[in-house]
């Protein structure tokens, strides 16, 4: 009966820190706002770069209106980063440092959508459209290669609010 205690507790503490946000080291170069229910700074969570590229991610190989050929882009998916904050809504207004700023329904994170942090294996900086841009999955759905995703392909984003 003890074990069984001690196992159960174990498991809840586990379970506690894995929805906790470390407080970024780095930079901050993204912060997620809103409808979220796991923060680090405040009522809002904040990532820099190491903890962005420690969330699952993807890599894919794809043409975009925005580039000249075929780039690598890589990065943590979009769902992955919803799923670090608690996200519970339904709407993102993703925001560039410009101030510009697409609504995208959550349900593109089903997409295998990404945050590229990289082109071409190297960091984007703000002049190459990072440091974080929206990707969608061009390379696995050429369907989504149209205007209505292209209007949702953020480049350097710094926000994200979600609301229900």
């Amino acid at each position: 009966m003890k074990s069984l205690l001690l196992a159960l507790l174990l498991g809840t503490a586990c379970a506690t820190s894995v929805l906790a946000l470390d407080a970024p080291t780095g930079p901050v170069i993204l912060t997620v706002k809103g409808a979220i229910t796991n923060t680090n700074a405040g009522d809002t969570a904040e990532f820099d770069l190491a903890m962005l590229e420690a969330l699952a991610g993807r890599k894919g190989t794809m043409e975009t209106p925005w580039t000249d050929g075929k780039v690598t882009f890589q990065g943590p998916l979009l769902g992955a980063v919803l799923d670090a904050v608690g996200s519970s809504g339904s709407l993102l207004a993703i925001k560039a440092l410009n101030d510009y700023v697409a609504e995208v329904p959550a349900e593109d994170a089903k997409l295998a959508t990404m945050l590229a942090t990289r082109m071409d294996d190297k960091l984007m900086s703000v002049r190459d459209k990072g440091p974080l841009m929206l990707v969608y999955p061009f390379d696995q759905d050429p369907g989504l290669y149209n205007e209505k995703y292209f209007s949702r392909s953020v480049w350097q984003i710094k926000e994200i609010e979600v609301s229900k």
